[in-house]
């Protein structure tokens, strides 16, 4: 996936997802707004002068933690990004394992998430892979798109480039994430083959590493971002080689309640800024994830 370079208007013969969140024409955060940022905060917030966000620090290079125990990463960066436009802190709260960081959301724990949340219409929608209402849904303010990747041991003896080399394997995924329910239909699917597919869940990228590096496992299937750094990274990148290409692009949302239209709407105005103001690219830079660039931030664009 090259990075995108033109914040021009040309027709994008793309997914629909994509085509919104590339788009520069959108009128959102436009310089007529005669209000500051700060003053559409929810008064709330204005008054307690700190936005709590809910992560968990497993996902390396988006969250994570730094060797001194303090939050970093891309989510991280553009969280501090965003308190100089809107004049108000943000104060990361740790969730634990990932699937804690929604239901956490809604306990109001933290005001928002961000944790290289993937944005689905079963999450906007508050529902399980079968349709079935769970909870009130989530409103997403997009700022990056990713992919899928694997990561297998160097040499990836297991000669594993494609979703369908996943049958007859031992699979790692992080339990709660859009790669879990991924290879749980592809497990589905294998059973047709004859060579069933075997799913490890665990809590935190270090956890599915493990199980790959030690052979419990012999894939981890996660976000493209992660899968790539972690194979780069990790042992002087001779640990770790990726599998095939990254795949089923979709964008990395702000996770706002449904309740909160008002903050959700100032959040997304405040990436669009740092998009115009060349802030976003610098940061993408940094984490070297140039490659999930958007154009424009917008709210839900996975339908």
């Amino acid at each position: 996936m090259s990075p995108f370079t033109s914040r021009s208007c040309h027709a994008v013969a793309v997914a629909v997802v994509s085509a919104l969140l590339l788009s520069a024409c959108s009128s959102a955060g436009t310089a007529t707004d005669k209000l500051s940022l700060h003053d559409r905060l929810p008064e709330a917030v204005k008054t307690a002068g700190v936005i709590r966000v809910g992560g968990s620090f497993t996902a390396a290079p988006v969250i994570f933690k730094s060797a001194d125990g303090r939050p970093d990463g891309l989510d991280v960066d553009l969280a501090a990004a965003m308190e100089k436009v809107l004049g108000v802190r943000f104060e990361f709260e740790d969730a634990g394992p990932f699937a804690n960081v929604l239901p956490g959301l809604f306990e109001k724990k933290y005001d928002i998430g961000m944790s290289g949340i993937t944005d689905t219409r079963e999450r906007q929608l508050g529902v399980d892979k079968n349709d079935k209402q769970i909870n009130d849904g989530v409103d997403f303010v997009d700022y990056f798109m990713a992919g899928i990747g694997m990561v297998v041991i160097e040499g990836n003896p297991k000669k594993v480039s494609t979703i369908d080399d996943l049958c007859g394997r031992t699979v790692a995924v992080k339990k709660g994430t859009t790669h879990d329910d991924l290879v749980a239909r592809q497990q589905k699917a294998c059973e047709h083959t004859g060579k069933l597919l075997k799913v490890q869940q665990t809590g935190a990228d270090a956890d599915a590493l493990e199980l790959v590096r030690t052979g419990a496992a012999d894939v981890y299937v996660t976000d493209y971002p992660k899968a790539q750094h972690n194979a780069t990274t990790i042992g002087d990148g001779k640990t770790f080689d990726l599998a095939g290409q990254q795949v089923q692009s979709r964008p990395f949302g702000i996770a706002v309640r449904k309740s909160d239209r008002e903050l959700r709407d100032v959040l997304m105005k405040a990436v669009n800024t740092l998009i115009r103001n060349g802030t976003y690219d610098d940061l993408l830079a940094k984490r070297q994830l140039t490659a999930g660039a958007i154009q424009n931030s917008v709210v839900n664009g996975s339908q």
